[in-house]
């Protein structure tokens, strides 16, 4: 009876990882991604560098190769494309970064004069609403707030007495990066056929995976940079025309919210408002000038540019990609939010183009 037991979990088993993996391909694909997984996942500290370069050097490919088309000779058009990350390296170090971190420096020293304002204003509340809350309860919120932004200013000091350690770090990707870029770019072909001898010569199914996930992540990743971009320059526009206070710090800000969908929109619209009506309050035209102009910047990102930048890029559900920021954002941090839903796309490519037992496609041919 006991072997019976046995013999019948086995065929069990067996029936299960032949629904999972009908085929060798299917087999050769499953040990590939979950190879470069762990990789990625315990080697991501050590390796960053090298992750964040075939990132950068995947992005730029799309010029080089547009810039092929035009007849330009490959080592031409990887020194163009080069050349002109370089020139927006440059301009982001030495110019954005600058006005960002004085802007900030500014905003922080401010932090008490709002905190005071505020202290005022919610004051007023007992006598305004007395029913509803009293003044006992108020000055136990504030104390409770005071106490957290005295651990978060605690926090930012010793975050800052590591800072030696965090500029050595960027000087070694300042100078590593840029150099493995540009020869992951000039010797692409060299470091491909280097990969795929290391790979089964029956590959159809990893080809047609990688297939769909390079249109549409090549697609999404582009097209989000380009949406940072024209967000950025937009919002800095109608905030330093408007002479908002921080305008550059809190265009930043603007551009790098669409990084994190439906979630980042929703988080900038906070500092903009704060810092508009502590400049000028409710009863100022400008406060109401400043939540038209925000209010038709986010429309036209909804509106305009998302369709327009993101016709051919990925359809996922959105609580697909809430959950894709949550797992992917606790795996690597910023970086896994940022490309959440390029890696969302892969595990969708794989799910749809994997062979199923039964299907006509299970003994694939090339």
């Amino acid at each position: 009876m006991i072997n019976q037991d046995k013999s019948a979990n086995l065929r069990f088993l067996s029936n299960a990882l032949r629904h999972v993996l009908p085929n060798n391909q299917a087999v050769s694909l499953a040990i590939l991604l979950v190879a470069i997984f762990l990789l990625v996942y315990f080697l991501s500290d050590l390796l960053m560098p090298v992750f964040v370069s075939i990132v950068i050097a995947y992005l730029l490919e799309g010029l080089a190769s547009n810039a092929e088309k035009f007849r330009l000779p490959r080592l031409l058009a990887v020194y163009l494309v080069f050349s002109g990350f370089m020139a927006c390296l440059i301009f982001l170090l030495f110019y954005l970064m600058p006005i960002v971190s004085q802007q900030s420096v500014e905003l922080v020293q401010h932090i008490p004069e709002i905190i005071s304002r505020a202290q005022h204003g919610i004051m007023r509340l007992p006598d305004m609403y007395p029913k509803f809350i009293s003044e006992n309860r108020i000055l136990q919120i504030m104390n409770a707030v005071q106490r957290e932004l005295l651990t978060y200013g605690q926090n930012v000091l010793s975050l800052s007495a590591a800072s030696v350690i965090g500029l050595v770090s960027v000087m070694v990707y300042l100078f590593l990066v840029p150099m493995m870029v540009f020869f992951f770019l000039k010797d692409k072909s060299v470091f491909i056929n280097w990969f795929l001898q290391f790979m089964p010569t029956d590959r159809y199914l990893t080809v047609r995976v990688w297939t769909e996930v390079d249109t549409q992540i090549g697609n999404y990743v582009r097209g989000k940079f380009s949406e940072v971009f024209v967000l950025w320059a937009i919002s800095y526009i109608t905030f330093a025309a408007l002479n908002l206070n921080y305008a550059m710090l809190l265009a930043v800000l603007m551009g790098l919210s669409v990084i994190i969908p439906y979630i980042g929109a929703t988080l900038v619209t906070f500092p903009v408002l704060i810092v508009a009506y502590f400049q000028w309050g409710l009863e100022g035209d400008e406060f109401m000038y400043i939540v038209i102009a925000y209010s038709i910047i986010q429309a036209l990102d909804g509106v305009v540019l998302v369709p327009l930048l993101f016709s051919e890029a990925v359809n996922l559900h959105p609580v697909a990609i809430i959950i894709a920021i949550l797992f992917f954002g606790g795996l690597w941090g910023f970086w896994g939010v940022f490309l959440a839903i390029p890696l969302a796309t892969v595990v969708k490519a794989v799910l749809s183009a994997w062979p199923r037992l039964g299907d006509a496609e299970t003994t694939i041919c090339p």
